[in-house]
């Protein structure tokens, strides 16, 4: 039987139970501002009953607090998590887009592609009607022509400035990264610490979830969290809290593990800066996948946009490997390429080659050239052979040149701008070498390349004429260091040096005994403006228009995108709000709950106080 002062325990439970309700209402209440707050709840049972030898049985002891734990739901967090890295993705793409497309602006205020490209022909077209040898309209076109390759050149020069500033950005996300996950490796051993002893770490596990938003931004996220029980099976109240980024660990238990950026030594395309940044984990060494198709988050944005070139990288077949006079075998020749066209090649003088699930250096390349001037096959010279008893894998497969990255960024649209270039330049070029100088000199090329060292590419050989005006072969082969279109850049563009300081050195005529003012070749040159076929089906007037059109269509896809995942966004986040928030209303009803429910319990130790007086100062008392 229970002791005649047990009520004063059971309502000394319910004093105690419903104080630490309403201390965890009033927490709540406190932090209903605080981002990242998770609502907590006291978890109020009944005590266990006690058994009594009465007909009862057993008798009830009162209340007891067994918890106050936070309310989230891992579903929606996870939800949370893969929204906000698509919305990440979306966000980051958008920003740089938006900045590339204000490169491509011609609005009567900024003097963009069309109005130059327009005011060089009308120069152009000035030099008909017996103005041919006139120096000041011979300046004035050249003058215009070379505005047009110093268009090109600035606007190349401010994509890869973007490109750069993509590479930086790539190295600060990393470093964000490495840094999360070292704080929530912290977390998960200072929460283990608390919840051994059997409390629960409400306040810690809130700071991980707030890192854990914070990276989901950066990169895709999810999470595994499972009881570590001792050799017996029994629970030692701790956890193991793993964390995941684009499929691979990144903190598991106590341990981070750390991502390192490594200046890569090749380009993936011809243009591309120098030094951009490949990520590897530090402890093996691998590649991180920071674009395959589970990846998300601004990290996988910055990539794509800094490497993306429409998966137009050259692709083709392993049909040769040759060995040297030492029987190593150290070059790979491509056939079937996908593209064959030299004005559209984009591959770097050295770099590497994908085959299977391995990657080859090279540190050269040459290409054979049939009648039409198209690509044949291109042999790569590489830096390590490929081992004997690899050759079957190398044999007949798939090789892709530097890296097929699915999105239209910086690499593509340099290279759009170099096949724009290198067709019409060598057009240009074709006519003016049909034709004379003032000085009765046989007209080489107008528009030509120069190299960051001063190397000068004319395109020797490409669209020569003999002595009597017949064209003569183009080259059979080309190499990454040959004289060639395929060396002209939208960085290297130039109008000849020798026709900016001698106006006289630009044809307008085939024969210039034919008179100074003759100008048949200037008709043919007003062609290339609006009725050639120069670029993807359509006239050079044109060449803004298709570029706009993709940076137009890629960034609305992109806003759509954006929107819907924004618009989700809000939707999941209302959904863990209403689990997890604070609602000011409700607390405020749990305040008045439990503030009844105490005043009740303390109502009863003071019933049972004058019961008791009654019991033992009256009772029996004459």
């Amino acid at each position: 039987m229970p002791s005649q002062f047990f009520g004063l325990n059971i309502a000394g439970s319910g004093l105690f139970a419903y104080q630490a309700a309403i201390n965890t209402t009033a927490n709540n209440v406190s932090n209903v501002q605080k981002e990242g707050y998770s609502r907590q709840e006291t978890t109020l049972e009944a005590s266990t009953a006690l058994r009594v030898y009465a007909p009862y049985g057993s008798t009830g002891t009162g209340i007891v607090a067994t918890e106050i734990k936070q309310q989230r739901d891992l579903y929606y967090d996870s939800k949370y998590w893969e929204n906000n890295a698509k919305l990440g993705y979306f966000d980051q793409k958008l920003y740089y887009l938006n900045q590339v497309e204000g490169y491509f602006e011609d609005n009567g205020v900024d003097m963009g592609f069309s109005t130059i490209f327009a005011s060089m022909f009308n120069g152009l077209d000035i030099l008909h009607g017996g103005n041919a040898s006139d120096s000041s309209i011979r300046n004035q076109f050249i003058y215009r022509a070379d505005n047009l390759c110093t268009y090109f050149n600035s606007v190349a020069n401010s994509l890869q400035s973007i490109q750069k500033d993509l590479n930086e950005e790539i190295y600060s996300t990393v470093s964000n990264v490495n840094a999360i996950g070292e704080k929530i490796a912290l977390l998960n051993k200072e929460i283990n610490q608390i919840e051994v002893r059997g409390g629960y770490a409400n306040e810690l596990r809130d700071e991980r979830a707030l890192l854990l938003d914070e990276l989901s931004g950066m990169v895709a996220v999810t999470t595994e969290e499972y009881d570590v029980p001792n050799s017996y099976g029994a629970d030692l109240g701790g956890t193991n809290f793993t964390v995941f980024i684009n499929g691979q660990i990144l903190v598991d238990g106590n341990d981070s593990r750390v991502l390192e950026c490594i200046s890569d030594k090749y380009k993936n395309n011809q243009t591309d800066a120098e030094g951009m940044y490949e990520i590897k984990w530090k402890d093996t060494g691998t590649d991180f996948a920071a674009t395959t198709g589970t990846a998300g988050g601004t990290l996988k944005a910055l990539f794509d946009l800094r490497d993306g070139n429409n998966t137009e990288s050259l692709k083709g077949v392993a049909t040769e490997i040759t060995a040297n006079d030492q029987g190593v075998y150290d070059s790979v020749t491509i056939n079937n390429l996908s593209n064959t066209s030299i004005n559209a090649l984009n591959i770097p003088e050295w770099g590497t080659i994908s085959i299977g699930n391995k990657t080859y250096e090279y540190s050269s390349w040459e290409a054979d050239v049939d009648a039409e001037g198209n690509l044949v096959n291109v042999t790569f010279h590489l830096d390590k052979p490929v081992e004997q008893k690899d050759l079957h894998l190398v044999q007949d497969k798939e090789v892709i040149v530097g890296k097929s990255v699915d999105s239209m960024g910086i690499p593509y649209y340099l290279a759009q701008f170099d096949e724009f270039l290198r067709n019409f330049t060598e057009m240009f070029n074709d006519i003016q070498k049909q034709g004379q100088t003032l000085d009765g000199e046989q007209m080489g090329a107008f528009f030509v390349g120069e190299s960051p060292t001063g190397v000068i590419f004319d395109f020797d050989g490409w669209g020569d004429v003999d002595a009597d005006g017949n064209p003569l072969a183009t080259p059979s082969t080309i190499s990454s260091r040959s004289d060639g279109y395929h060396q002209l850049t939208a960085f290297n563009a130039t109008v000849n040096q020798k026709s900016i300081s001698e106006p006289g050195y630009f044809a307008t005529t085939r024969d210039v005994t034919n008179g100074q003012d003759a100008y048949e070749l200037v008709d043919e040159m007003m062609k290339l403006q609006d009725e050639v076929i120069v670029y993807r089906g359509d006239n050079a007037s044109a060449f803004l228009e298709r570029i706009v059109s993709d940076i137009s269509v890629d960034t609305e896809k992109n806003t759509v995108y954006y929107e819907n995942y924004f618009n989700m966004s809000g939707v999941i986040t209302t959904q863990r709000t209403s689990v997890s928030g604070v609602d000011e209303d409700e607390e405020a009803l749990n305040l008045v709950k439990f503030q009844n429910a105490y005043n009740l319990s303390s109502k009863m130790v003071q019933v049972l106080t004058e019961i008791y007086d009654k019991l033992i100062n009256e009772t029996g008392v004459t």
